[in-house]
């Protein structure tokens, strides 16, 4: 049985599966367009972001934001979430359980909106999503396809902010994936 937006949304409002509870303002479920053929994922919720109950909205969001119109679109017209929904303390990356007690809640978003593409942002995304010991460096812009959708491992907006020279990188990626959508676009596809 389905579940809906709704029950998922409720479910993660409600969430006490794991010790992030405990110190959230916010819990941040993910906004944006829910038939987006593109979704962006995260590792978790920033200070920022857990203050707003919205997820990238600091500097890595404006900077995602910013990656976004490169490739002709619009914020509202994707989905953004993240592995958890709730910030861990100090912004460090989700503990294995954590992440696990959360991913759930994804693949329930993921069915929701079945996006044609997901792009996995650093590091602790593609691990949980993709598969443990990747190299972000190593295999950023490279497609893998997995029940007809395609995952792009890309940089996180963080690391791009820290390392200024990673934009160059990033910046192809984000053009495979603008192409990858005019394809489909142009080939009557509809995205």
């Amino acid at each position: 049985m389905r579940t809906s937006w709704a029950e998922v949304t409720e479910q993660i409002s409600d969430c006490r599966k794991c010790r992030l509870c405990e110190t959230r303002t916010n819990v941040v479920p993910g906004e944006g367009n829910p038939a987006a053929k593109l979704m962006f994922v995260g590792e978790g919720p920033g200070q920022e972001e857990d203050r707003q109950g919205r997820p990238f909205v600091g500097r890595s969001g404006e900077l995602l934001t910013s990656m976004i119109h490169a490739i002709g679109l619009e914020r509202s017209e994707v989905y953004i979430a993240n592995v958890v929904k709730c910030r861990p303390p100090g912004n460090r990356n989700p503990e294995p359980d954590e992440a696990e007690a959360c991913l759930p809640y994804l693949r329930a978003q993921v069915a929701l909106i079945r996006p044609r593409i997901v792009v996995l942002l650093g590091k602790v995304a593609c691990t949980y999503i993709l598969r443990e010991n990747i190299s972000v460096m190593r295999e950023h812009g490279n497609w893998y396809e997995r029940k007809g959708v395609l995952f792009m491992p890309t940089f996180h907006p963080s690391a791009l902010l820290r390392d200024p020279a990673k934009k160059r990188d990033a910046w192809e990626d984000f053009k495979k994936i603008r192409d990858m959508l005019r394809q489909w676009k142009d080939s009557g596809e509809g995205v």
